[in-house]
């Protein structure tokens, strides 16, 4: 099995890739930095979608320092770049997980259409049953009947079991049958996969709203944790789906998905920053164990090192 650092190495290869071909393009054979480096720079950073705010300042950073003399080389623009995003996404100021005292810890799962949260989903209840825990996993996506049946299959694969309702039933009323039956059995973790929806539809946001209520009354507090999917290769659109979730659902993290198969992983530091949501997993590859938990310092030493 291959090291979580080298994980996040291979999962981040394409956007470090584009990022370091372009910045050795400015700056290699330049005997003197000057404007139009760093605005080539700052396009080039932009370009991994660290966002506008981010790369300006870093670019500023940077200058500053090259006119102090402290740094000469591309190399040292990339070790400016771990320092700053390390300090942007710092492990350190992420809370831990909002885990309940008595009875299951209920995870709900949002998103838009596309964004992964099936196949996160069973890779979730594949890592938390590594941890020895009971796990549960609800088919709350009744708009689908592909929905439920892959995460049976998933669920088989992984052998755990599932509760799920009938395509075009009631979402909520399948969250709250999940909630109890995590109850009855004993369960550790309830993980509760949803329809895809799109921020712009407020019937399905209300919805997800309904479905707050319900899993409420089936034990209370419940959902402990609501994480929103965001397909990391959709670049800024991510930050976007990310900003308009959260005005409507209390988003207490995020998972990035399918980060292996861009070269606009810098919206990770962009949605960080911006929005302050901790960022729980990334998604950095297609099998069971790609889904890793998100470490601040290999995400900016595999990006930038």
């Amino acid at each position: 099995m291959k090291s979580i650092f080298k994980a996040f190495q291979l999962g981040l290869q394409k956007t470090k890739t584009t990022l370091v071909r372009r910045i050795h393009g400015i700056f290699s054979g330049v005997q003197s930095w000057d404007e139009d480096c760093y605005e080539d720079l700052e396009a080039a950073l932009i370009g991994t979608d660290l966002g506008v705010e981010v790369s300006t300042e870093l670019v500023d950073d940077i200058r500053a320092r090259y006119e102090r003399g402290e740094i000469q080389t591309t190399e040292d623009i990339m070790k400016v770049g771990h320092e700053m995003v390390a300090g942007i996404l710092d492990a350190g100021s992420v809370p831990p997980l909002n885990l309940a005292t008595d009875g299951p810890t209920v995870i709900l799962m949002v998103g838009v259409n596309g964004s992964g949260k099936t196949t996160t989903a069973a890779k979730l209840a594949h890592m938390f049953k590594q941890e020895g825990k009971k796990v549960l996993l609800g088919a709350a996506d009744t708009f689908r009947a592909a929905g439920t049946e892959q995460l049976r299959i998933w669920a088989e694969r992984i052998d755990c079991e599932v509760v799920a309702g009938t395509q075009g039933g009631d979402a909520a009323a399948v969250a709250y049958d999940v909630v109890q039956a995590a109850c009855n059995r004993n369960m550790d973790i309830a993980l509760i996969d949803t329809a895809g929806r799109q921020h712009t539809r407020r019937n399905l946001m209300a919805e997800l709203e309904k479905m707050r209520r319900t899993m409420g009354k089936a034990m209370p507090g419940a959902p402990h944790e609501v994480w929103l999917t965001v397909d990391a290769s959709t670049g800024t659109n991510a930050l976007i789906q990310a900003r308009e979730f959260g005005k409507i659902f209390a988003i207490t993290g995020l998972i990035l998905t399918k980060l292996d198969g861009t070269g606009k992983g810098g919206v990770v530091v962009a949605i960080r920053r911006e929005l302050g949501h901790p960022v729980r997993f990334v998604g950095l590859g297609e099998e069971t164990d790609d889904l890793q938990p998100f470490d601040a310092d290999m995400f900016a030493r595999a990006l930038f090192e």
